[in-house]
């Protein structure tokens, strides 16, 4: 074999060592963020200082889901700076680390496994997907932790145990919403539904939707399915269009529907899309164009509504990240207000004492809704119907439980 010239061995010398040096976990600080496989072997996380109290938080920071678990982070971290500056908890700061799930299940739940065994958090945060809050949720559970996550739907997140709770209403409710709009107010007659089957979330969503539906009269004429990641649909959306559907119900991630709308036109359906709070995101407009207009989801919030307090929020996120906070990041915001202000009620930071305090959290006054909590765990709270016209959302109708 030939010698490698000095240069080489030099370089290839640089980047071994590169290579063996291994990521140093975050700051105990307020932005501090690691993708879940990032690890340190040269000793243990250190513990937070003694007058700070450590959060954990689990979003999809990238993949599919990442302007989601970007916003949701963003919101969070907003209400932690507010808190710090008032005074923290009793007497101590706030800080959070942050792992990112890479919009994977496997990854939130060994993101989680590793706040509650090394970082030793006392609370978690996150996700927004219902199928990463589900493989959070197990974790958190067996391990005493109390977890709250701000947008995962899915009924069966909260039942995972006492120590799992929510700040958004469920997808019960949110496929009724749909269904009693597409009935009452849109008068449609028959629908179709597209449905994401690699997706608990969307899975839920239609279940409800399809019931709802034909209970209030309307009748379902087709159904079709499709995987998260796909990109082509318009065998779907051709067996759809035979069907003659008066409109079609889309519960996917914004990261589809905009592909789906597009596609959609291109076959010759014009009817209108209906879908769910997984359309919220600017990403949505970027892939579908004009293709989305005309069409409306349910949604947690709008930042049409002139309420005080919800305004306030806005003006403070746009100061803060320079732009308009969507639904997961007011969703993020009450999530980690409502962990503050049972921290701050709590006898202790043990995870009994903390999860006693979030679940008597009543009447709580959200950016994105008042907060009552039930006895699942589950917020009780209103939601809103928006229309997608012009190149953004418009609030149309608010429907209550």
């Amino acid at each position: 074999m030939r010698r490698l010239a000095p240069m080489l061995l030099a370089a290839l010398a640089i980047m071994a060592a590169a290579c063996e040096k291994k990521t140093q976990p975050a700051p105990s600080g307020e932005g501090g963020t690691q993708s879940p496989g990032q690890s340190s072997n040269t000793g243990a996380t250190p513990p937070p200082a003694a007058d700070t109290i450590l959060l954990g938080q689990v979003g999809a920071l990238s993949g599919g889901q990442a302007t989601f678990g970007i916003s949701q982070r963003n919101g969070i971290e907003l209400a932690i700076k507010e808190a710090n500056a008032a005074g923290g908890v009793n007497g101590k700061k706030l800080a959070i680390r942050v792992y990112d799930n890479q919009s994977k299940p496997e990854e939130a739940a060994q993101a989680v496994t590793r706040l509650i065994t090394q970082d030793k958090v006392v609370l978690i945060l996150g996700d927004v997907a219902s199928s990463n809050s589900l493989a959070m949720a197990d974790k958190a559970q067996a391990a005493g932790v109390p977890m709250i996550t701000p947008s995962s739907t899915n009924v069966t997140v909260t039942q995972k145990g006492d120590y799992i709770f929510r700040v958004c209403f469920i997808d019960p409710f949110q496929g009724y919403v749909m269904a009693k709009f597409a009935r009452d107010d849109l008068k449609l007659k028959q629908v179709a539904v597209l449905t994401d089957n690699k997706s608990a979330y969307s899975i839920d969503l239609a279940n409800v939707f399809k019931q709802k539906f034909t209970e209030m009269g309307g009748k379902l004429v087709a159904e079709q399915s499709y995987s998260q990641g796909d990109t082509d649909y318009r065998a779907q959306l051709t067996a759809i269009k035979k069907a003659q559907p008066d409109g079609i119900y889309v519960p996917g991630y914004y990261s589809e529907v905009g592909v789906i709308a597009r596609q959609a036109r291109e076959v010759g359906l014009k009817v209108p899309l209906m879908g769910g709070d997984g359309w919220d995101s600017a990403t949505l407009f970027e892939l579908g164009g004009s293709a989305v207009e005309g069409n409306y989801f349910s949604n947690h919030y709008s930042p049409d509504n002139p309420d005080p307090r919800t305004q306030k929020f806005i003006a403070d996120y746009k100061a803060e990240y320079k732009s308009v906070p969507d639904a997961l990041a007011a969703l993020g915001y009450d999530a980690a207000r409502v962990a503050i202000e049972a921290l701050k009620r709590s006898k202790d930071l043990t995870g009994p004492s903390v999860r006693d305090a979030i679940a008597q959290t009543k009447d709580f006054p959200g950016v994105a809704g008042t907060i009552t909590l039930d006895d699942k765990r589950n917020a009780v709270k209103s939601a809103v119907i928006l229309k997608v016209a012009d190149g953004k959302t418009q609030y149309v109708t608010t429907i209550n439980p």
